[in-house]
């Protein structure tokens, strides 16, 4: 609450791209991460399939059209990674969109950085026996009837085609004006902890940042090409 009373106090505008695999604890993490938080400031943000309107405009414009304004926090609940994710395993796009995308997004974000606003992306991990588990719960559990999703039963199939995904996407837009943290978050609660230090860490005036604890190295680390292949990220 300290830190969004000071984000408000300074006009600073933050976005929160929280990406990651079916079942990582996107969801979870959000609510941890809002449910303190003025909701007059806070927006979360998880776009439905585009219209054929939106699929006619330039790709990330109908993302452009929630960035925050002053003092808002806003929170991409997925966001234009899409195309990066799910459209390539799934072919919703072709892969010149996809080539496009991944040269563009860098310096769309760059523009962003640029322009004042605070950019921080997350990436949520998991593994895919962790993920078979979660997924499995959603079809027993009436109350997360809302999360299961016709593409829930392709997440196990194309395990290895996210990941394939996952790695060109992290390698292509990872940079120092717009860097990629990554999460394992098998273990929800100190993976929530972690995320809610790293935001505060990023965000936050200096003298509450020396009041909290960085996050645990190893549940939160900044993205690499070695954690690709030293067990960090799930193969």
């Amino acid at each position: 609450m300290r830190t969004q009373q000071a984000l408000m106090a300074s006009g600073a505008r933050t976005i929160l791209v929280m990406e990651g695999r079916d079942g990582a604890g996107k969801d979870g993490s959000i609510k941890r991460i809002t449910e303190h938080l003025s909701p007059r400031n806070t927006r979360v943000v998880a776009l439905p399939k585009p219209s054929d309107r939106e699929t006619s405009q330039w790709y990330f414009q109908r993302y452009a059209a929630h960035l925050p304004a002053a003092g808002e926090l806003v929170i991409f609940n997925r966001s234009w990674y899409n195309r990066a994710g799910v459209e390539t395993v799934m072919g919703f796009s072709t892969p010149s969109q996809q080539a496009e995308f991944l040269r563009d997004a860098p310096d769309f974000e760059r523009m962003l950085v640029e322009s004042g606003i605070t950019l921080v992306k997350l990436w949520l991990d998991i593994s895919k026996k962790e993920q078979a588990e979660r997924l499995n719960a959603r079809r027993t559990d009436p109350l997360k009837a809302l999360k299961v999703s016709d593409l829930d039963t392709v997440a196990q199939k194309k395990w290895k085609e996210y990941s394939a995904a996952r790695n060109t996407m992290l390698e292509r837009t990872h940079n120092s004006i717009a860097p990629w943290h990554c999460v394992r978050a098998d273990h929800k609660k100190p993976a929530r902890l972690a995320i809610i230090r790293h935001l505060i860490q990023r965000v936050a005036p200096a003298d509450i940042v020396a009041a909290i604890d960085v996050p645990d190295p190893k549940i939160l680390f900044p993205f690499e090409p070695e954690a690709i292949a030293d067990g960090r990220l799930a193969p």
